[in-house]
């Protein structure tokens, strides 16, 4: 079950400890908006001056703008990550202006997939993915360190069996 609550998850009555997302996620995300972000303002600020005059240069500084507000943004959005083990379900919080909480009942599971891919392997990463029968419910942890990712995929099997319906 999925809800766009707007209500802040321990009010909800939530028991459990939130885990928030490694500061490696963080550091992956901040380094890929320099690298693009950073490409686009030299390529702004290169090309107009060259071709059209030094005073088109300036439209460097929009790109440059927007890598500035994209640097708090981002950490902005992977404080807003966390997830909750409880005894029944799983409970995965996000959002920075719409908040959104998923709760994924562990009977519900039907498959539980770790992957990582070129960029998260390079910083040590890895996300878990939970399919239930329902597609609106599945859900997604990311840029979590593949031992913790390993230890939620085999913890949630584990919980799926052993409430029967799932996996």
């Amino acid at each position: 079950m999925e809800t766009g609550s707007r209500e802040n998850p321990e009010a909800a009555g939530v028991e459990s400890a939130w885990i928030g997302l490694p500061p490696g996620l963080l550091r992956m995300r901040r380094l890929l908006l320099v690298v693009w972000l950073g490409l686009l303002t030299a390529a702004t600020g290169l090309l107009p001056g060259l071709f059209a005059g030094p005073a088109w240069a300036a439209f460097a500084v929009l790109p440059l703008a927007l890598l500035i507000w994209g640097w708090v943004m981002v950490e902005r959005n992977w404080r807003s990550w966390r997830y909750a083990e409880r005894a029944d379900d799983l409970l995965i919080s996000r959002g920075v202006l719409w908040r959104e909480l998923t709760v994924v009942p562990y009977g519900r599971m039907q498959l539980v997939e770790v992957t990582s891919g070129p960029v998260e392997r390079h910083f040590g990463l890895a996300s878990v993915q939970l399919h239930t029968a329902a597609a609106a419910t599945d859900a997604t942890i990311p840029g979590l360190d593949p031992v913790e990712a390993e230890r939620l995929r085999d913890r949630l099997t584990e919980l799926g069996e052993a409430r029967s319906a799932g996996l």
